[in-house]
């Protein structure tokens, strides 16, 4: 099973890394993307089952190398619900700078969504840069690199 979860771990950080190199383009570009939200998803339960492969582990007595790396595998975790409340309170922002938004005529409530989506991918970009940063941090404490 430890090799299981050396592999899933290479998975995880490049799942992140993928996810967060789109974000970050299309943050930077200004492009609404669609696919940044699927990629993001698959990212974030390929955290959630590494941290569920690596909880199995420890329950079986198998033992990381440095203790820090429990630290840094579980932390990406707690960024992606972090990032996912920070998501929800900037289009809550969004929406609180405007009266009323379904008075708007349709084109200020198109641009209006495309800067929240906007926003949302930017705040989940810098998650997901945190979370491949931690995800490294745990692969060398764990003995990976």
């Amino acid at each position: 099973m430890p090799g299981v979860h050396e592999t899933f771990g290479i998975i995880t950080l490049a799942a992140n890394v993928v996810a967060a190199a789109w974000g970050a383009i299309a943050w930077q570009q200004g492009i609404p993307s669609r696919v940044f939200w699927y990629l993001l998803r698959i990212a974030q339960v390929t955290v959630v089952v590494q941290v569920i492969i690596g909880l199995a582990l420890v329950a079986e007595g198998h033992h990381a190398p440095d203790e820090l790396h429990y630290v840094y595998a579980v932390s990406p975790l707690i960024v992606t619900v972090v990032t996912e409340g920070m998501r929800v309170g900037a289009s809550q922002r969004e929406l609180e700078e405007v009266d009323d938004p379904d008075a708007l005529p349709r084109r200020e409530r198109i641009l209006l969504a495309r800067k929240i989506v906007l926003r949302e991918i930017g705040i989940m970009t810098v998650g997901l840069l945190l979370v491949v940063t931690l995800l490294i941090r745990a692969a060398q404490s764990g003995g990976l690199f």
